[in-house]
């Protein structure tokens, strides 16, 4: 008889706040259900399941009867259900009363669905900091996972020393370590089942030096069993992996045992102490470094694969989580209003509401909107919408409805420099003064919707794969393959449509609203759709002075620049001037513009002010459109489009149920173009309409002295058919 191992297996679980329902349905039947079914028919096999929180909403709600089932595992000992952050969320980003009630949540809830008071956690994206052990601990958790490659980089041989669970303490409080081991996430499912049983045979045959039983350890993704591309038919369909895995393990009973992570903790003691770096997967590390670091790290790691110098690819890693805030200021807006929230809502009285707004709060940390590697992510609509609503009804609750207009200037984005934060029913709104004095955010809080909700175009460091392909000619679109293109025998690369290539423009600014440009001439549509034209002013992203008028129900936030703007060769001395006026209880505002001619010489110049607007869905006409003056055609959100003599348009969105027109004293001519980012997918690149941008356009004779004035006005109503 060979010498026994033990073997644990955890399928962590997880559809977003904000997820489709149809993408929950679909997941529940090809691989949640299918695991389930599997671990009936296999009653000597255990393993441990993870559900956070946001789908185990979704499954009480549609999925009771497998629910049922679940428990019913549990209770005979077969299954142990983990706990983790309710709603997902990236628990280092969160305050510490966050960290706590999140995980007290979901311990809560498992304990209540399944009957089992959970002992273990699922760590989201396995983002580890060693402060965690604290907050963990005081949740009652007493154990967590993380990858092999965070022991990796504190001195760990993968290959030998990590079979087992370790302790880590942080102020005298403890938290035991499973480190998941990347052989194992690998080869199950896509290695042979033979390869795989040689493999656990060759380490149960190498004692550990207390001589105590092997661990072998494994925490994944359970849509990797059934959701992913191919995987359906892979493990439950004609391939079969799963049952002919299970068949193995007990087959191979009397040397092979299955172990939940808890009992095994009963059983056997740590391998040690250990205090892990910050850290997550290696993938993580490099998605959050700037595009060109991301293609250096990616060629050097490839240079020391080709090489076997396991060596140095040990400590090979990128850069830390935290740095998605640094490379996406989407992200930290995002972040830095969900923590100005979540004072607010901690400093409320307990009761009814102060609950109902900490859920809200906590679903609005749910970690997928935060960051984004190779999918989705920040890109993915959705997920930002569902995360903004959460944050704005949260906020609602926390101030009430008798709230009063309030304006402050702080620095909200924690960059050293102040930004303006007006709230108030029914319109929130935040500019940045030292970035152009833009706008970038305009929360409409009756449908709980951030009308500023849209991307700038980043570029990604895996753009360069998409290049390559189309200069090479090995774009193969679905079309292609329908045709007959061999996508398997060719180095090529997927995309859902031809010229994908043409999309990969990148902002020179971050995207906002009433963002001020002079323009050369020669500047057309498709040069300011490009990002590549004459910017003649500086005063798009460099720094507004700024001041702040309350009076009553009214409040002014006032905006200027002192610049200059080549005209010919002359280098012009400008000033603008943005005045803001809202007043509580409207659900409209006015910006005046004024342009100020600085010099004794007149000037004609090209002036224009940048809006725009994020509807999810707006690339779909039948769904989002705009109208123009008093046009009752319905055009794309997503269309390249001029207009002139515009006095008024508006945006509608159908699923949010929300209008937005922007009206004007002075006709302009009107551009309108999309903003599109292109990621990838499950089914290849794909574009993804991340909003649309307005930018109106006025010829401005500036006697010497002289000023220039326009009015616009937005309007946010309620749209109903």
């Amino acid at each position: 008889m060979p010498a026994s191992i033990y073997l644990s297996l955890v399928f962590h679980n997880h559809q977003p706040v904000g997820q489709f329902d149809f993408v929950n349905e679909h997941a529940a039947q090809v691989a949640y259900e299918p695991f389930v079914a599997l671990m009936e028919q296999h009653p000597s096999i255990k393993c441990g399941i993870h559900f956070t929180g946001s789908l185990l909403d979704y499954l009480l709600e549609h999925q009771q009867p497998l629910l049922d089932r679940i428990r019913a595992l549990a209770e005979r000992g077969q299954l142990e259900v983990l706990a983790g952050g309710y709603y997902e969320p990236i628990l280092i980003t969160l305050p510490d009363e966050d960290k706590l009630g999140q995980m007290r949540k979901l311990v809560a809830t498992v304990e209540d669905v399944f009957g089992i008071r959970p002992r273990g956690m699922w760590l989201a994206e396995r983002v580890w900091e060693p402060h965690l052990v604290r907050p963990i601990a005081q949740a009652g958790i007493e154990y967590v996972i993380i990858d092999d490659t965070h022991f990796e980089a504190v001195g760990y041989n993968k290959e030998q020393e990590l079979f087992g669970y370790f302790v880590s303490e942080e102020q005298g409080y403890t938290v035991r370590v499973f480190p998941t081991l990347s052989y194992l996430r690998y080869a199950i499912p896509w290695d042979t089942i033979p390869n795989l049983t040689d493999w656990l045979r060759e380490q149960a045959a190498a004692p550990l030096p207390n001589f105590q039983p092997k661990l072998a350890f494994m925490g994944d993704d359970g849509e990797k069993f059934g959701v992913w591309p191919g995987t359906y038919e892979h493990n439950w369909g004609e391939g079969q992996y799963m049952e002919e895995l299970f068949t193995m393990l007990e087959e191979n009973s009397d040397w092979i045992t299955t172990v939940r992570p808890m009992d095994y903790i009963d059983q056997y003691p740590a391998l040690g102490r250990v205090y892990l770096p910050t850290a997550s997967y290696f993938e993580m590390g490099q998605w959050s470094l700037p595009a060109d670091r991301f293609r250096e790290l990616k060629r050097i790691k490839a240079e020391f694969q080709n090489q076997d110098r396991d060596d140095v690819l040990r400590y090979l890693r990128g850069s830390i989580w935290r740095n998605f805030m640094v490379k996406y200021d989407e992200v930290n807006h995002m972040h830095k209003r969900m923590l100005m929230v979540a004072e607010k809502v901690h400093a409320m009285p307990d009761g009814g509401d102060r609950d109902q707004a900490l859920d809200l709060l906590w679903k609005a940390q749910a970690n997928d909107a935060y960051w984004h590697g190779l999918f989705g992510g920040v890109y993915l609509f959705n997920f930002r919408v569902a995360n903004y609503a959460n944050l704005i009804e949260a906020e609602a609750l926390a101030e009430g409805t008798a709230a009063p207009l309030r304006v402050q200037a702080f620095d909200f984005t924690k960059d050293s420099t102040n930004e303006i934060v007006l709230s108030g029913a029914p319109l929130n709104a935040i500019w940045k003064p030292n970035v152009g004095g833009m706008m970038l955010e305009l929360d409409h809080r009756p449908l709980r919707y951030n009308i500023l909700n849209i991307m700038t175009r980043h570029e990604e460091g895996y753009h360069d794969e998409i290049r390559e392909a189309a200069q090479a000619g090995l774009i193969v679109t679905p079309e292609m393959e329908a045709d007959g293109v061999d996508f398997e025998n060719r180095d090529a690369v997927r995309a859902k449509e031809a010229g994908i290539e043409q999309y990969l423009i990148y902002d020179w600014h971050r995207r906002g609203a009433f963002i001020d440009h002079f323009l050369r001439e020669d500047v057309d549509l498709q040069a300011m759709f490009r990002a590549f034209y004459g910017e003649q002013g500086d005063f798009v992203n460099l720094p507004y002075e700024y001041a702040i008028d309350e009076a009553g129900d009214r409040v002014q936030v006032t905006l200027h620049r002192d610049g200059h703007v080549w005209v010919g060769a002359r280098h012009v001395p400008v000033r603008v001037t943005k005045r803001f006026s809202f007043r509580r209880g409207a659900e409209a505002f006015e910006c005046v513009y004024s342009v100020r001619n600085l010099s004794d010489q007149a000037a004609d110049v090209r002036f224009a002010v940048e809006l725009a607007s994020g509807f999810d869905g707006g690339q779909v006409l039948d769904l989002c459109w705009l109208t123009v003056n008093d046009g009752a055609e319905r055009l794309p959100l997503a269309g390249v489009l001029e207009h002139h003599g515009v006095t008024q348009h508006t945006s509608v969105t159908t699923i949010r149920h929300l209008a937005l027109t922007t009206e004007l004293d002075q006709p302009c001519t009107l551009w309108t173009f999309p903003l599109d980012t292109v990621t990838n997918s499950e089914a290849g690149y794909e574009r993804g309409y991340q909003g649309t941008v307005y930018v109106h356009v006025w010829p401005a004779h500036l006697e010497a002295g002289g000023e220039w004035q326009v009015s616009i006005i937005q309007r946010v109503s309620a749209y109903n058919e």
